[in-house]
């Protein structure tokens, strides 16, 4: 935390600009006994002024995950190309490097993520970098270092800065005591994993930032989230993208939770929606800081039967993976999102029908373009 900081001294560095001869001066400075909020309504000076647009200058990190390069795309599309900066450790792929700007940013190095927001001017910030449930299982310290460490660098730098801030959160942030038939926006959180851990602790470190620093944080609890254009990361749900992808691979598909776990799921394009739109509410309608959001629910067993009407030959199994079954035992089967539909008017688009239709279409494409490439 910035009051929690050691202070040091404000040193003028001069960097050289690339590609002309120019020179700018940057000030970077920490701030020892003042708020965040103090301090980000007197650090104007730590970039070049200007007038700020009537579009967000948005910082993605954690941008090569699941979500962030579908996020970066629409928000693209809504805000202008420049406007968006998806960011992550990782190289990106060609298509990603080439589609709009991109930078490395490693959110546990607090000076680097400091500078990429002055420097870039930036004023809204969706935070996606995280260890995924089953992931995290496996090697805690590294989830507790990304997971906790990283937000912490987030919100100290958000709330210096005064930016618009979404973190996710999830359906692990509740526990086996939670009410799971539906699980409503408060109730008991009692996560047994270190991913859900560390969400419950964004969640209210958030909130606490918001009302001690009024920090705008914004956060949505997403169910699993199912898309065609990216791989399964290692989360408890992801049995959901991989059946698609062995049905049109091998036609066989090992499930590794039980045929009657029901778990809340949305279709990735309802997701990336909702986050803008809860970005794009007004503060005042706003009546809590983390919202439920959902679209369906379903068994395995269900999404089988679906999957199965496009391809009837499906052969499927169940081989039950202890751990990520006893995660899935203690996350929520229905979503209540009453809060969202009324407070900014969340509304999901895709059913299971549709969901299942439109991977399908997706992949269908995906594999026809790769064949005529092979071709040529």
């Amino acid at each position: 935390m910035p009051a929690m900081r050691s202070l040091s001294r404000a040193v003028k560095q001069v960097l050289q600009k690339p590609g002309c001869g120019c020179q700018v001066a940057v000030v970077p400075v920490r701030c020892l006994g003042f708020s965040p909020r103090q301090v980000a309504s007197d650090a104007s000076f730590h970039s070049v002024s200007f007038s700020e647009s009537d579009h967000p200058r948005v910082l993605i990190t954690g941008g090569l995950g699941q979500l962030g390069v579908g996020l970066a795309k629409l928000l693209r599309k809504r805000f202008g190309k420049n406007n968006v900066i998806l960011s992550d450790i990782r190289k990106p792929p060609d298509n990603v490097f080439h589609s709009g700007p991109f930078i490395y940013s490693d959110i546990l190095d607090y000076k680097n993520l400091r500078e990429i927001v002055v420097n870039n001017r930036i004023t809204w910030l969706f935070h996606y970098s995280a260890l995924l449930s089953a992931v995290g299982e496996a090697n805690v310290p590294l989830a507790r270092s990304v997971n906790i460490t990283g937000l912490h660098n987030i919100l100290d730098i958000a709330a210096e800065h005064s930016l618009r801030l979404f973190v996710p959160s999830t359906i692990g942030a509740f526990g086996p005591t939670s009410p799971r038939n539906p699980t409503p926006d408060l109730c008991i959180q009692r996560p047994r994993t270190i991913y859900g851990v560390s969400k419950v602790h964004a969640e209210l470190m958030g909130e606490y930032y918001h009302y001690r620093y009024g920090l705008d944080f914004r956060c949505l609890r997403y169910p699993g989230i199912i898309s065609a254009d990216s791989q399964p990361g290692g989360g408890t749900t992801d049995y959901a993208v991989q059946i698609f992808h062995d049905a049109m691979k091998t036609g066989k598909f090992q499930c590794n939770l039980k045929p009657d776990t029901r778990l809340p799921m949305m279709y990735i394009d309802d997701c990336l929606r909702a986050t803008l739109e809860i970005m794009e509410a007004p503060a005042e309608g706003l009546s809590m800081r983390t919202y439920n959001i959902s679209a369906l629910s379903f068994t395995p067993e269900e999404l089988v039967q679906e999957v199965q009407k496009h391809i009837p030959e499906l052969e499927v199994s169940y081989k039950v993976d202890a751990v990520r079954q006893a995660i899935a035992d203690s996350w929520p089967m229905i979503f209540d999102d009453s809060n969202a539909r009324q407070d900014w008017g969340w509304k999901h688009d895709y059913d299971l029908p549709d969901l299942v239709n439109t991977m399908f279409t997706f992949l269908d494409s995906t594999r026809s373009i790769s064949r005529v490439a092979q071709v040529n």
